[in-house]
């Protein structure tokens, strides 16, 4: 289905102001885990973004940082779902995690939040942070994980700042592909719905989706990508995603920047923030503290 941009924008913004992100299972809260936080603002190029610090235990001083993207299909703006995995990494993997609230569409359309977001990298990298800006990774969940690709793919082509690790949850990287296309046997229909929604609203020149930031799986980014950030990949079984992150995958081991795949069984988008138990999500978890703990040693 087609929809006009005055329509789906009309859709989105009334999206945005429906209550916050669903309330989460104590299972998979990790409320048990102390965090300390700190509300501060970032300046980008297109305005300051609010973000919240989490610190890791003892502090900042001499540790890397994690730059976290919330998901939201480039449309939602609830950074707060994220908390659970920003406890955990920052108490796991010991580094300080910067959960950014970016500007979504249609408020920000793309490039913006790829820029808003590759600034916030730069800041973050600067030797004048409390934490050490030379170990700088950067990861996302959904739309997260697509803005942290285009910001490691920047990141790349202009020679700084330096990304040790990127993170890529359940990312949509080719919009190329109409949400109704994507779906196949045995996948969830979670995203067929909003798919055509979501894109027209974050890129509504349907010839711009095939730019390489906001389709790096599509077929016209053939670039080499030899020197770009290191990944962590996760899919879901059931996503209707999944298919395009391998592709991005297996592009990344093609030049020597897979860390490692992970593919969640019976699962779909989401799983971690929408009811999965904590015997699926914890090992997910455990593996991005272990790969920030090695990459930002």
């Amino acid at each position: 289905m087609t929809f006009p941009v005055w329509l789906a924008d009309g859709v989105a913004k009334l999206i945005q102001k429906a209550p916050g992100s669903p309330r989460l299972a104590p299972e998979i809260a990790f409320a048990e885990i102390p965090a300390t936080t700190e509300e501060i603002t970032i300046p980008t190029r297109h305005g300051d973004l609010r973000a919240v610090l989490y610190l890791p235990p003892g502090g900042s001083a001499g540790r890397g940082v994690y730059i976290n993207l919330h998901g939201g299909g480039f449309v939602l703006r609830h950074p707060e779902q994220d908390d659970p995995l920003c406890r955990y990494v920052a108490a796991h993997a010991e580094v300080t995690v910067v959960n950014v609230d970016y500007v979504p569409a249609p408020q920000s359309r793309f490039p913006g939040p790829i820029e808003q977001v590759y600034d916030v990298a730069v800041w973050a990298a600067a030797p004048d942070r409390p934490w050490d800006g030379g170990r700088l990774a950067i990861g996302g969940q959904s739309a997260g994980g697509a803005l942290a690709a285009g910001t490691a793919r920047l990141a790349l082509e202009r020679g700084a700042p330096a990304i040790r690790l990127q993170v890529l949850m359940y990312p949509p990287l080719d919009l190329t592909v109409p949400a109704k296309v994507k779906k196949t046997e045995g996948k969830e229909s979670f995203l067929v719905r909003m798919g055509p929604i979501f894109d027209t609203v974050y890129c509504p020149d349907t010839a711009r989706r095939a730019d390489r930031l906001a389709s790096p799986a599509g077929p016209a980014d053939t670039a080499d990508l030899s020197g770009i950030a290191p990944a962590l990949v996760v899919t879901a079984q059931k996503d209707i995603l999944r298919e395009e992150t391998v592709r991005y995958a297996e592009r990344l081991r093609a030049a020597g920047a897979l860390r490692e795949h992970i593919d969640v069984s019976d699962v779909g988008h989401g799983f971690n923030i929408l009811g999965a138990p904590r015997d699926t999500v914890l090992p997910v978890y455990d593996a991005i503290a272990g790969h920030l703990r090695q990459s930002l040693a």
